[in-house]
């Protein structure tokens, strides 16, 4: 079989690097895409003439849009596209500022439309392709203090149905994927911290203690997923990716529902 050409952002480190090695290693080719792109520098003398290495800021449009061309040019196609870029704004919603907001959900939400935008031309043309817009298993609720990371995950998510909506005539396929709490990095290199009010000083304790120290199992053990989810001829939607996390999904799924159906009596009571 022919090698695909993957394009992936995020690659340097943690799930993205842990999928660039796993199609390096699966014969295909990648291009990595990262705002530091140095950290490639080991797959790139292991792999001379299957990786390309892009120094790329997702949240920059124009960028992105060049960066996309010359992947293109590289290999001559794109068959597999990861938006995994990404960033946690951790913090309470009153103490982050406006700055900090729309940083954050220019990486994590409009640096995945920018490449979407850019990608789908290609795909369509070509009649073919899967995006992997990589979310999160929390992206259906937020919780305290990571309620911005929700937030774009889940306009991201919401996006991303419709976009396979309007790609699928074309032969091009999209699957959400929903990963775990893999040690990432996302909570310490990936993290931007707010300035902490003392009034939630009693809240952050509470969820300290809820999350634990687990930094969570290593992306390595995330990526034959994701290799055995591109083969598919007919991949899902969504994906959740962890067994762990797709049990804790699945109660907050039935946490759902259990509320409406003990609110539905006063949902009815309005037509429409």
């Amino acid at each position: 079989m022919t090698s695909r050409v993957w394009f992936i952002t995020g690659a340097s480190r943690g799930l993205g690097r842990a999928i660039a090695e796993a199609a390096l290693g699966a014969g295909d080719r990648v291009v990595a895409a990262a705002r530091n792109v140095a950290p490639l520098d080991d797959l790139a003398a292991q792999h001379p003439d299957a990786l390309v290495r892009l120094p790329l800021d997702v949240s920059d449009r124009a960028a992105v849009g060049t960066a996309v061309d010359r992947a293109v040019a590289a290999f001559g196609r794109l068959d597999i596209v990861v938006n995994n870029a990404g960033g946690l704004l951790y913090g309470m919603l009153e103490e982050a500022t406006e700055e900090q907001i729309r940083a954050h959900l220019d990486v994590n939400f409009f640096g995945a439309v920018w490449v979407t935008q850019a990608v789908v031309p290609h795909l369509r043309a070509q009649g073919s392709g899967h995006i992997l817009q990589v979310t999160s298993m929390g992206s259906g609720g937020g919780v305290a203090a990571v309620g911005f990371y929700a937030a774009g995950k889940a306009a991201l998510d919401a996006l991303s149905q419709s976009v396979a909506m309007e790609v699928e005539p074309f032969g091009v396929k999209l699957t959400i994927v929903q990963p775990g709490g893999y040690d990432t990095g996302l909570y310490t290199v990936g993290t931007t911290a707010t300035d902490p009010n003392p009034v939630y000083e009693p809240l952050r304790a509470r969820l300290a203690e809820m999350w634990g120290d687990d930094a969570g199992p290593a992306p390595e053990t995330a990526a034959p997923v994701v290799m055995e989810l591109v083969d598919l001829p007919d991949p899902p939607l969504r994906l959740i990716v962890g067994s762990v996390s797709y049990d804790i999904v699945q109660q907050m799924e039935q946490a759902r529902a259990d509320e409406y159906r003990a609110w539905e009596h006063l949902s009815r009571k309005a037509p429409g």
